[in-house]
Formats: structure tokens, sequence, C-alpha cells
């Protein structure tokens, strides 16, 4: 484990300096999951919920939310992305919808924090679809699953598939 980087010499949070930082390119992958009732995933199967496609809107919604990390995080740099996608995959054991974004920049600092972002915003957005027919769905499992780039180094989660 290292230190903690966003506290500066007066014990006070701050933005850390990437002035030095020369620009590379990085990546970073994150998943969670969406668990509901067969029911309800039927539903979103079908696109029949009231509120549209469920899953078209929480893909927008996650792509909108990596955009705007840096507004909701608060020692997030603003990044220029280059990328952002989103996949769904439907299951039905255990039952639910597993959500995976990909971030992609060429840049001083990475996109972690960003791939979060938009696993987590992806996954309130499947919520806040089906609570008309389900409200005790669970978000769970929201992990950084891969990062490449930077001075840390590549990261890829020991379960993660390749």
């Amino acid at each position: 484990m290292g230190e903690l980087t966003h506290f500066n010499m007066e014990k006070r949070a701050r933005m850390v300096d990437v002035t030095d930082k020369p620009a590379a390119l990085r990546t970073a992958t994150a998943e969670g999951s969406v668990y509901m009732q067969p029911e309800t995933l039927a539903l979103v199967r079908a696109g029949t919920l009231a509120k549209g496609d469920v899953l078209a809107v929480a893909q927008v919604a996650g792509i909108m939310a990596a955009k705007r990390t840096s507004e909701l995080i608060p020692m997030c740099h603003p990044v220029s992305l280059t990328g952002v996608d989103l996949s769904f995959e439907e299951q039905d054991s255990p039952c639910g919808v597993r959500i995976r974004a990909s971030v992609r920049c060429k840049g001083e600092t990475g996109v972690e924090m960003e791939a979060l972002t938009a696993c987590s915003v992806a996954a309130l957005t499947v919520y806040d679809m089906c609570k008309a027919v389900q409200r005790d769905m669970m978000i769970g499992d929201i992990q950084l699953v891969r990062k490449t780039g930077g001075t840390h180094g590549d990261y890829q989660r020991g379960d993660a598939a390749p």
C-alpha cells in the first residue's frame, strides 16, 4: 500500500499536481451489478417498463456520468476522455444486470474514477427505471477490474476476465 496523496503538508485536502507527468494512454474498466427479481428482469428484457428501454437509458447515463466525474468527486482532475463504452449482461443467476464500463484517455492522470462513476450511475439508472415494479433491488459489487497506463503501472483484479 502506498501513501495517501490527497493531503498537503498541513494535512488538508488537495488535488494532486500532475503537471510534470507525461501524457500517456490510460484505460480503466469497472463492473457492478443490479440484483432484481426474475419478473423485473423479464420486463427489462422485453422492454415493456413504463419509462422505456432501461439499458439504452442506462448506457447514455453512464457515458454522461463518466464525462462529469470531476464535477462529482472533489479531488478528481477534469480529464479529456477519448472513449467511453458500457455493456450489459442480463443474468438469470444471480438474477439481474451486470454492468461493465470501459473508459480511455490520453492524459496525465488515470480514468479509474470515470469508469467507476459510469458503472455506478448506470446501475442507479437501472434501479430508477425499474423501481416502479420492484423497490428492493440491490446494487453491488462495483469494482475496478482493470487499469492500464501511468506511473503506478497496470492493474488487473485477480478474479476478472481479461
